[in-house]
């Protein structure tokens, strides 16, 4: 069981299929079927995108529900280009990773234009995103 703040991840032989277990829950991460994974989960990079859009609409819903605005609802739709299985295979001799993500955000609600583009200003200030922007070292604290 992970901690606070705390994250395992456990991979075993069934491929690429990967666990996650984080906040009392298991989360399943896989490859799809077509480069060796099973198929039937995201891949990280999808968590990654449903961690900056689930950051992203809560972001909103908090500042909304602050301000007591008529948000009923938030939308968030995340693309990027990258295939996380080939970025594995190239990880050893090449820089990879995702370079650009677009985002679409909907807001479903009787706002006033005035608050939905404050909306829209908020949905930047998701502290995932700014994690991201502003860079992120992983060091490598032991290995067991």
């Amino acid at each position: 069981m992970a901690s606070d703040n705390e994250v395992v991840i456990r991979a075993g032989q069934d491929k690429y299929r990967t666990e996650v277990l984080a906040g009392g829950v298991t989360i399943v991460v896989d490859e799809p079927a077509d480069v060796g994974g099973g198929g039937d989960a995201p891949t990280p990079y999808d968590l990654l995108l449903g961690s900056i859009g689930a950051c992203t609409a809560m972001t909103v819903r908090m500042y909304a529900d602050r301000k007591g605005w008529p948000l009923e609802g938030v939308t968030v739709r995340l693309r990027q280009a990258r295939s996380h299985a080939k970025d594995c295979v190239d990880c050893a001799t090449k820089h990879v990773g995702v370079n650009q993500i677009e985002r679409e955000l909907e807001l479903a609600g009787p706002l006033t234009d005035e608050q939905r583009e404050r909306l829209t200003q908020i949905a930047d200030r998701c502290p995932v995103k700014q994690t991201l922007e502003r860079g992120i070292n992983v060091v490598a604290a032991q290995t067991v």
